[in-house]
Order: C-alpha cells, then structure tokens, then sequence
C-alpha cells in the first residue's frame, strides 16, 4: 500500500518504473507587473493540502515570458515577499545593470518596493528567470518561470512543450516545504535534494500527443541542486540547443541526457509509440526509469514521419574564441564534507575550518570563500579567454557563467558547443573559453543553491 508519507518520499517515483531507453523606483505604468508572493497551489496529490510557496504572480511556474529575438523584455518587478529579492535572467546576454545580482549589478528590491527590468533579448533560445537574493531559499519555494526567445522563423514542429523540472522538499506529513534552508549536511554536502519531483508543477504531468507527430520540447532544469538524466520512450529525435544556443546540427538523441541545475536543453522529437500506447520523458533513478512526462498517444497526425530536421538559425555574434590569443585564468574548488576547507580567506582574513563550519561556509575558489572586493579576472572587452576549471572535491558541481557563453576546450583544442552552465562532477578537470564581449561585473557560480551560499561564488569584470 502506498501511504501519504511513502508517496511523499518516493515523489514522481511513485509513478510505474518503465524500461530504460533600471532602477529602483515607484510603480512602472508602462511595463507589466511581476509580483513576487506567497500563495497556496496543489503540488501533492489529494487528500493532501495545498502547500504553500512563493510564486511570480502566485504561480508555478510563474508566467511564460514570450517575446521575439530582438525585441525589449520589459517588467516591472513587485516585491510582495516580507524579505527582499531580485529577479536574474538566466542565459540571457543582458545590459549588465539588469542581470539582476544583489551586491554586483543592483541593491535587492526590499519588501513592498519595485525594480523596471528593461532589456533587450538578442538571442533565440529557452531561458529562464528566477530569484537570485537568497535564492537557496527563494528558488526551492518556488520563484522562478520559463522565458523564450522566438526565432524569426521557428522549426518545422507541430507545436511545442516547456517542460520546467524540480523538486521540492515537501514534509511527508502536511505536504508544506521544509524550512530548513541552511542545513549544514545541505550546504556541505550534494544541496539541497527533494523528495518529490514534478513537471510544471504537476508531479502527473500528462500530454496528449498524436503518433507520427512533431514536437519542440523546452527542457529546463529549475531544482537547487539535482541532476536530471533524461531519456525517452516511444519517441525519437534530436537534441537541436543546449542552454539557448543553437548547436551546429541537429544530434540524435541514443543516450541519456544529463541536465544539471540551471541548464536547458532543446529537443524535436517523433511520436513513434502507436495509438492508444503511452510515450515518456524517462527520468532514470539508478537502474530503473520513471515517468517525468506521459504522453498518452490519441490518434494519428500522419501516416509517416518526417526527414531529420534542419539546424536552428545560429545566434548573432558568437565568433569562437581566438585559442592562441586568450588570456588564461585558473579556478580550484576547494571544500565540502570528505575534503573539507583546512583553511581559508574569508571576509579578507584567514579562518580555520572551525570558524569557517560555524559561519555556515564550506567551500572555496582559489582558497576565498565567497564574494571577493577584486575580480577573478579583469578582461579587457573582445579578450578572448581561457579558464581552467579543477573540482578537487567530491562532489557534481553546475558552474553558470552570468553574460556570456563559453565553449568547452577539448583535447587538441576543439571546441565544444556554446553553453552558460558546466556540469562537472568530483575530481573533474575541465577548460571552458571565451570571448568577453558584455561589459559589466559578471557572477561565476555553482548553481547548486547551497553551494553558492556557503562560498562558490566569484566573479569576473568586463571593461
């Protein structure tokens, strides 16, 4: 029998297992509103309650932002939280005074207060946008929503799916989030992990399809700290972006897809399962698959399919770095349980890991925890640069660069696809290369919540 707190702690897994395959300022009247606040949604199943969260406009998600490439992303943001926020655009190659990082580009909007965010959105792609003040907090109780960027010309697809994945640390009893955002073993160890997963809010999400049909799938990986490998069944495609960046060509999806925190992922996919069978996103939990999405087959959009598709349209200016030219740059990860911080700078002084454990702080880049008064690097705007990346800890880490994108560096220089946030997982060494064309004073950090809170976060200036 499954009870309340079995369904709670085992999450979407509850599901039948499948076969693997601008400014501070008064009240806008010009842009539209996006309010931050509490509300009450029916995340858990019933009998439960509904929990209670945060939500932009009171949703989970919040709105779909929808605009085309070229055009300006104006909101007014309102802050109905008791504590302040901000609102980070993620992804997106933004004027720097918008990129929305308390203490960086912008003082935190405090309770009742309102931001104009107003911006332009150069490149076509999937982003999203979540709080990013106390955002360990914020984010896991829900502030955070899908923003597309339309190309002048969309793929030939049927229509498409924004698939937002999380989970949510729900309490097995009364189904309300945990409050405990500043757990040692969380912050130490792997995040902050749920126990119940779902789908644009849903953990049931189901989508009636047709066989033979097309679809643009929108993956976005909105957890604090969880991987998502993802697979499918009873459909086939291609992977055409990753991050919002169009890749070069379209690649066939055969294995799983790993999506850590912060990252997207565009898919086209065939309906080949046949009508009246079940096709699924698969979310692969050690040796078994679970239903992340259902797409009850209902019908036939056509008697064959289609040709591979073509490639999305590239994104403007994004020459490759120049690799003999760019200026190298270091950045060691330090810390965490089973590794641990011997000492590091703190504040511009020297703690032991007993002053560091105590001030909740157990990570480090290049041997400073947190924030620094200087940047990581100082680059010179066009500079083409190298970073090197060592995880000498044990544990994954989602590395998201805030204006730019990078490429990943392989063995004898080849390039990899452009993305904003690396996975890389314990005792990794990876290099990433960019060019630094965006101005401003730009956030490097883990995206999994609990790390950047308890010291990965470094940051680079554009000048």
């Amino acid at each position: 029998m499954t009870t309340r707190r079995r369904f709670l702690l085992g999450g979407a897994g509850a599901v039948a297992a499948l076969g693997l395959p601008g400014g501070l300022r008064g009240q806008s009247l010009a842009f539209p509103a996006l309010k931050a606040q509490p509300a009450s949604v029916q995340l858990a199943p019933l009998p439960y309650p509904e929990t209670e969260i945060w939500g932009y406009d009171g949703l989970i998600p919040g709105p779909t932002l929808r605009v085309r490439q070229g055009a300006r992303v104006q909101r007014s943001f309102h802050n109905g939280l008791q504590q302040a926020s901000s609102v980070h655009w993620h992804g997106i190659r933004i004027d720097n005074a918008m990129d929305g990082v308390p203490g960086l580009t912008q003082e935190a909007v405090p309770p009742g207060a309102v931001f104009d965010y107003d911006f332009e959105a150069p490149d076509a792609g999937t982003y999203w946008y979540h709080a990013h003040h106390r955002s360990v907090e914020q984010v896991a109780r829900g502030l955070y929503g899908a923003l597309i960027v339309e190309e002048a010309e969309g793929p030939d697809v049927d229509r498409e799916e924004i698939l937002v994945l999380d989970d949510w640390r729900l309490d097995p009893d009364s189904a309300q989030i945990d409050p405990d955002f500043t757990s040692f073993h969380d912050l130490s160890h792997a995040g902050r992990l749920g126990n119940f997963i779902t789908t644009n809010g849903r953990y049931d999400l189901s989508v009636e399809v047709r066989k033979n049909e097309r679809l643009r799938l929108r993956l976005i990986n909105a957890a604090n700290a969880k991987i998502f490998p993802l697979a499918l069944s009873g459909l086939e495609g291609w992977t055409v972006a990753l991050d919002g960046m169009p890749l070069e060509a379209p690649e066939p999806i055969t294995d799983a897809l790993l999506l850590g925190p912060g990252q997207r992922a565009d898919l086209i996919v065939d309906v080949i399962a046949e009508d009246g069978e079940a096709a699924h996103l698969v979310r692969a939990e050690g040796n078994q698959g679970y239903s992340q999405v259902a797409f009850p087959v209902r019908g036939v959009a056509a008697s064959t399919r289609r040709a591979a598709p073509d490639a999305l349209p590239p994104n403007p200016n994004m020459q490759p770095p120049a690799l003999a030219e760019a200026v190298p740059v270091r950045l060691t990860m330090e810390g965490g349980a089973m590794g641990g911080l011997g000492a590091a700078i703190l504040e511009g002084e020297r703690k032991s890991f007993r002053q560091l454990a105590e001030a909740g702080q157990f990570w480090a880049f290049n041997g400073t925890v947190g924030l620094t008064g200087t940047p990581l690097a100082e680059l010179a705007r066009g500079q083409a640069v190298r970073l090197e990346i060592h995880n000498d800890t044990v544990f994954p880490h989602a590395m998201h660069l805030h204006g730019m994108h990078f490429r990943e560096v392989a063995e004898g220089g080849a390039l990899g696809p452009l993305r904003d946030t690396i996975l890389m997982f314990g005792g990794e060494k990876r290099e990433i290369a960019f060019v630094a064309h965006n101005p401003g004073d730009w956030l490097f950090h883990c995206h999994m919540l609990s790390h950047a809170a308890s010291g990965m976060m470094t940051w680079m200036r554009v000048a």
